[in-house]
């Protein structure tokens, strides 16, 4: 065996280990899709041919090899399985296969086409797989959601919000997790040059984009004011929710399903279906839902006010929070100093894994405040819904995965993804000339901003007139 294989295998083995991965978390992905809309458990019962209701054997159920190896077909009946399934499993495989050899294998100055393809990794990724492997579980995550989320939202026009919930938990167990116990085990930060950081004992060296401390944007060491406002618009969050729950509050379009059956049963011949039971056979126009009703409700703009309601506790407890946690840091470590370029320093760095923590949070809050944001003014402009609040999840789920900067990014680049999809539905037509939900567009537009990192920051920076990534004070 040559040397520069030896060398390699065990990359291979474990990019193949990854692509193995993505296949299951694809079919994983197949039963959601199918499961999720009907409001079935996903668990249970397991896997059955949705023709004869054969329980599937663990051979039928082997992610892309069990299909080809039935040749598209059940085993038991022999009626036709969609070729979806093998399609959904290899698509994950290769874009989780392909994120980890952008990540660790391919060298950062490796270029194809001209193009310097090695720069696509984020700079955290310099620091080697073994030392940022949770900040990549934490994406895998995200994106595996995001094909689930894209696929549905697609098909059914709804996100379920178990699809959003779950990438959010996930980057704040993993994220706030890994820069504790990064702290625990290598002491606290030292700033030496932009975007590179020293520990003392043991020595280390960790690389971070040139404004950022840790594997998604942060508000720095010392912004206490940044971890305030976080902190304290999470815990608004929970104040709206127990109003909500205790009914102080109402849910917005509450009366929405019961107007709805109002008008359906005036209009003969419209039913309410479920998805059909195989992707390739879609219900026909006579029987399905329409997906338009939701533009027809009259009282838009009257559950706004009930939407701004519900926001109101987080953004007073966000603004009280920045403004007790610099209260806290003067009592208790001093004024704060003025620096070189004239910007205050605090006096006392915060723990590590405080910062994270905030930088989760305040991605949660603003990836889905600024959609939100867009939600509440333009359906008050237009008075019909805006956008959806599965689409505020999605991009909060992003916003806490990737820290608060992306989700802004995507969410602006969704237009041109929309554009992109009129024009190319309208050239080829069929299936694709059709209304589609905004969902899709985010989901698309969040890959391009992952994937296209150097291209947005080289944009940003002419744009702005910076140098680096943004960062909040």
């Amino acid at each position: 065996m040559p040397d520069w294989l030896i060398m390699r295998l065990p990359m291979i083995t474990t990019t193949l280990f990854v692509f193995a991965v993505g296949a299951c978390v694809g079919s994983l992905i197949n039963v959601l899709v199918y499961r999720l809309p009907r409001g079935l458990d996903v668990v249970t019962p397991t896997s059955r041919c949705p023709s004869c209701g054969t329980k599937l054997t663990w051979r039928e159920n082997i992610p892309i090899l069990g299909w080809l190896l039935l040749r598209g077909r059940c085993r038991f009946c022999q009626s036709k399985i969609s070729a979806e399934y093998p399609t959904i499993e290899a698509i994950v495989a290769v874009m989780f296969a392909g994120f980890f050899m952008l990540w660790y294998v391919i060298p950062s100055d490796a270029t194809m086409l001209g193009v310097n393809i090695g720069a696509i990794a984020p700079e955290w990724a310099r620091n080697g797989a073994a030392l940022t492997w949770p900040a990549f579980v934490v994406l895998l995550v995200l994106i595996g959601s995001l094909v689930a989320m894209t696929i549905i939202d697609a098909r059914t026009c709804t996100i379920p919000l178990i699809l959003t919930w779950v990438p959010a938990l996930t980057a704040l167990v993993l994220h706030t997790g890994h820069a504790l116990w990064f702290e625990w085990r290598f002491g606290p930060l030292v700033q030496g040059i932009p975007g590179l950081w020293r520990t003392e004992t043991p020595r280390l060296l960790w690389n971070t984009a040139p404004s950022e401390v840790w594997t998604l944007a942060t508000g720095g060491l010392d912004g206490w004011r940044f971890i305030g406002w976080a902190i304290g618009g999470m815990l608004g969050l929970c104040v709206s929710n127990l109003l909500l729950y205790k009914g102080l509050i109402r849910r917005s379009f509450a009366d929405y399903e019961a107007w709805e059956k109002t008008v359906l049963a005036q209009r003969p011949g419209t039913l309410d279906t479920t998805p059909p039971e195989d992707p390739e056979q879609p219900s026909t126009p006579e029987a399905s839902h329409p997906t338009d009703m939701w533009v027809q409700y009259p009282h838009a703009r009257r559950e706004m006010i009930r939407e701004l309601a519900f926001l109101a506790p987080a953004a007073l407890f966000a603004m009280a929070g920045g403004w007790l946690a610099v209260q806290l840091v003067v009592r208790f470590a001093g004024p704060w100093e003025i620096g070189e370029q004239g910007m205050l320093i605090a006096p006392v760095q915060a723990p590590l894994w405080l910062v994270v923590l905030a930088a989760v949070c305040m991605g949660y809050l603003i990836g889905g405040g600024i959609v939100w944001g867009v939600r509440i003014f333009g359906t008050i402009a237009f008075g019909k819904e805006a956008m959806g609040l599965g689409d505020v999840h999605l991009m909060a789920a992003v916003g806490a995965c990737l820290g608060w900067i992306d989700p802004v990014i995507a969410f602006f680049l969704a237009a041109f993804v929309g554009v992109a999809w009129a024009v190319l539905s309208k050239l080829v037509g069929g299936k694709l000339n059709r209304a589609m939900p905004y969902g899709p567009f985010l989901a698309v537009a969040t890959l391009l901003v992952i994937l296209g990192k150097p291209l947005v920051e080289i944009g940003l920076g002419r744009l702005l007139g910076m140098t680096g990534p943004l960062s909040l004070p």
